[in-house]
């Protein structure tokens, strides 16, 4: 895969091209064969004397017609790109992975928010949005340790497991990468709490997505390849089955990513497809964060003991509460009077917290910390 930067006409093309709906990497390919690589060829000249002739279904043609050229199309997405503060990066540009730029289905294009640090190891870390109770504090810590120990945290950003690891790389002042399966100006409410957390925390947001694209059905496990493509393994960490973190694992074998996997209880749903994949020889079993490190080159990790930090978007009573609460469960009505909360805010503030999977209460009224 040639990875050298695009040269400006071919980028201006590029850009152009893949902002068009229904053309992506396999038509792109085809364009690209056509024209003979002579994008500037096409940039200024209205399209209406070349679409017909080119290979491409009828409504990608009339879409080409109804805008007039090239150049207009990639003036519109630039402008749309730089009011939404994203950069627009073709392969071998300072900030496309490099990993990625490798992968034979790579797009041409990306859209980032951000900053990329220096060249590291990197590990995707994906699993369910909905794990059983307490496993995200897990899942938190584990990403943790993992950032602790060098290497970036990359995942989608989607609720449940993908945000925990997100938000556990923070808490240690690790690099953490998301890739979207919408445009980055087209976030769902949950993203739009977590995606300014990765940026302040000096992380990057990526899409391959052209502004105001929403996220759909197809989108999302489009967006799996580039989680397992920008990185040196993928972890699962929880799954089920039919699990969306599956088309993650799909995309990383044909890539020839190494694939982890952590073991659950058998009774467990969640854990079902991670139990599944080490036990058909498709993932190597991965007991901790040294395991982890170790699959992608990284060895003599330090122990750490990381403390999660609070979740992005939590609400000023849940912030208030969350740091009262310990190991040992503790009366509800001594979390009112440590809080300053009445009890209608602080069971509120209780209800918040376990939906997070950040407490959980026991018997009696009383709370702990997960």
């Amino acid at each position: 895969m040639d990875t050298r930067p695009v040269p400006s006409a071919e980028r201006t093309a590029l850009l152009a091209l893949w902002a068009v709906p229904g053309i992506g990497s396999i038509g792109l390919g085809g364009m690209r064969r056509w024209a003979d690589g002579r994008w500037a060829d096409l940039l200024d000249t209205p399209a209406r004397d070349w679409v017909d002739s080119l290979p491409a279904s009828e409504p990608v043609r009339e879409r080409l017609r109804a805008a007039g050229s090239l150049r207009a199309v990639a003036d519109e997405v630039a402008e749309r790109a730089a009011r939404g503060r994203m950069e627009v990066l073709h392969r071998g540009d300072p900030g496309y992975p490099e990993r990625l730029a490798e992968v034979r289905d790579a797009p041409p294009v990306l859209f980032m928010q951000g900053s990329v640090s220096r060249p590291r190891r990197r590990i995707a870390m994906v699993g369910t949005r909905h794990p059983e109770q307490g496993f995200l504090r897990q899942a938190r810590a584990f990403a943790g340790a993992v950032a602790a120990g060098g290497a970036g945290v990359v995942s989608g950003a989607a609720a449940g497991v993908d945000r925990a690891c997100h938000l556990g790389a923070l808490d240690v002042g690790g690099e953490t990468w998301a890739f979207l399966g919408s445009a980055l100006d087209a976030v769902d409410a949950a993203q739009a709490r977590l995606v300014p957390a990765i940026l302040d925390g000096g992380g990057a947001v990526y899409s391959e997505l052209p502004p105001g694209i929403r996220a759909s059905k197809q989108t999302f496990p489009r967006r799996n390849r580039l989680i397992s493509g920008a990185s040196d393994a993928v972890l699962v960490l929880r799954a089920s089955e039919r699990s969306g973190a599956m088309h993650t694992v799909a995309a990383a074998r044909v890539q020839g990513r190494p694939i982890l996997a952590c073991p659950g209880e058998l009774w467990a749903e969640a854990a079902k497809g991670c139990n599944l994949l080490v036990a058909r020889g498709l993932a190597t079993l991965c007991l901790g964060a040294r395991e982890a490190l170790r699959a992608v080159g990284i060895d003599g990790m330090p122990a750490v003991d990381v403390a999660p930090g609070p979740m992005p978007g939590m609400s000023e009573a849940a912030a208030r509460i969350y740091p009262l609460l310990g190991r040992e469960p503790i009366p509800v009505e001594e979390l009112e009077d440590g809080s300053g909360l009445d009890p209608g805010g602080a069971v509120s503030a209780l209800c918040e917290l376990e939906l997070l999977g950040l407490a959980i209460q026991g018997p009696g009224r009383r709370y702990q910390r997960v």
